[in-house]
């Protein structure tokens, strides 16, 4: 498990290029046959990449500038100067700022020049019917947006923020250029996230995508959707999602995102998830579902309300929203995310619809019962050693009771001086199908390195991999470990690494 984002480069943020196709090299000589990213989408309210402006965009921090200047549509003129950014983390506005300019040079030189035939392929890929429900939608949000200094659209002109017809045909006509440019945007972004999943196919690694369950109130989406959503006729949220309080916060976690109107959803039959999941699907091999339980019911908090701890359950669309999914799209190759509280209806559904859950070894030492245990496991399943949402592994037994971690490298064997790798082998070796390591616990990192801290507003989502961090000798390792525990049965394990 990796976010492009923390990967190495030197422009502030990792993206879709050199450093995307280095680490695809990577997996294959590790033996890795999976590839586990975060929500791809333009990052919302503290770069959470849970808590997008749009469900469907891409999120154009992502697009490789040396990628752009190999397409003809930057020089190296462009590139030069480029501002001394500080490696170790994710510099996400002073990358935004950079890239914001080198994207609008290319939208420039793609008008002036059509440079290697840009011009046909854009048109092409813009006029494909799975770009037609969401592709001006976006552009138009994102060109408002910037015309009202980056307010949400709830702070719009009413005849803007309500898409009065008049309003919008005369917006359109005045904003036409800055429309067009994030159209090519979105181009760009979807040309080279192809070029990108061609190498892994070539790789034999499969790519597992992560889509949100809910979506950010101040989206193109609730803009252009608000029926299919309980905000009021200002726009402002009436209920808002979260969590009671759990094993993240006492107080449970108020995420802020405006909660669905299923009755509205149904009405449509479904349309705007049947749009969703089939672009998510167009785009990777496979899909986790975040917060998965909320399709059986779902924690709904009045919007005045501070914390989450005065919520409801809500009965969420279940089985019928999967059925009408599979109508139209086939099988879906889904992973539930079914963490925290799980009831029976919750486990019905999942099972009902044949769909592998998670387990997290963090979880597995708070009992000894305890599901989350790799002689617990079941075929049907993701293991991980931690998520995103966990310390890395190292940092997480530094912080243990004594007597807890003394109980946890009981468990996983080894001497404790390389636990992390115990850990691995701990996973890898259950009958989970498939086992994900974040990459910090590969490179036994401390907690400092850890991506995302739930509750906490602070320090997220930036951590970055150095280039010399995945060296030859951790590859070997995690190959060595994936032959032993019969993931890669063509291979015979070699000398110890």
């Amino acid at each position: 498990m990796l976010h492009p984002t923390s990967l190495p480069g030197p422009y502030g943020i990792g993206d879709l290029g050199p450093s995307s196709r280095q680490f695809l090299s990577w997996l294959q000589e590790a033996g890795q046959t999976t590839w586990q990213m975060l929500p791809l989408v333009p990052a919302g309210a503290g770069h959470s990449p849970y808590d997008g402006s749009s469900a469907f965009a891409g999120n154009p921090q992502l697009i490789s500038p040396q990628d752009l200047e190999e397409g003809g549509l930057l020089s190296a003129s462009d590139l030069a100067g480029v501002p001394l950014f500080d490696n170790e983390s994710v510099q996400y506005d002073m990358a935004g700022e950079w890239k914001s300019r080198l994207l609008r040079l290319a939208w420039n030189r793609f008008r002036q020049s059509n440079p290697n035939r840009h011009r046909e392929l854009f048109e092409d890929w813009a006029t494909r019917p799975e770009q037609g429900p969401w592709l001006e939608d976006w552009a138009m949000f994102a060109s408002l947006k910037a015309h009202f200094d980056g307010k949400p659209w709830s702070e719009w002109t009413p005849d803007l923020r309500d898409r009065e017809a008049a309003a919008m045909a005369s917006v359109r006509q005045e904003l036409e250029d800055d429309i067009g440019y994030h159209r090519f945007v979105q181009y760009l972004f979807a040309d080279q996230w192809s070029r990108l999943r061609e190498t892994a196919r070539q790789r034999s690694v499969r790519l597992l995508g992560d889509m949100p369950f809910y979506v950010a109130l101040d989206s193109a989406d609730v803009w252009a959707h608000r029926h299919l959503f309980k905000v009021d006729g200002e726009g402002q949220p009436t209920f808002v999602a979260g969590v009671p309080p759990d094993y993240f916060s006492e107080t449970g976690q108020r995420w802020g995102n405006p909660v669905f109107r299923w009755d509205s959803h149904e009405g449509d039959g479904y349309r705007w998830w049947i749009e969703r999941v089939g672009c998510s699907l167009a785009t990777y091999d496979s899909i986790r579902i975040d917060h998965f339980r909320a399709f059986a019911d779902y924690w709904e908090i009045d919007a005045s309300e501070p914390t989450a701890v005065n919520g409801q359950w809500t009965p969420g669309p279940g089985v019928h929203l999967f059925e009408r999914l599979r109508e139209v799209l086939g099988e879906l190759p889904l992973v539930a995310e079914d963490l925290g509280h799980i009831t029976s209806e919750v486990r019905e559904l999942k099972s009902n619809l044949g769909l592998p859950g998670m387990k997290v070894l963090q979880f597995g030492f708070d009992s000894p019962d305890s599901e989350h245990l790799p002689h617990n496991f079941t075929r049907n399943t993701v293991a991980y050693t931690g998520t995103h949402d966990n310390d890395t592994s190292v940092g997480w037994l530094e912080d243990l009771e004594p007597e807890k971690r003394q109980r946890v490298l009981d468990y996983v064997g080894g001497g404790g001086n390389r636990a992390h790798w115990d850990l691995i082998r701990s996973v890898s070796t259950s009958v989970a199908d498939l086992s994900i390591f974040p990459m910090q616990d590969v490179l036994g990192l401390g907690g400092r390195h850890r991506m995302n801290t739930p509750s906490s507003a602070e320090g997220n989502w930036a951590w970055r991999l150095q280039p010399e961090m995945a060296d030859d000798p951790t590859a070997a390792q995690l190959r060595r470990i994936t032959v032993l525990a019969g993931r890669l049965e063509t291979e015979s394990m070699g000398p110890p690494a």
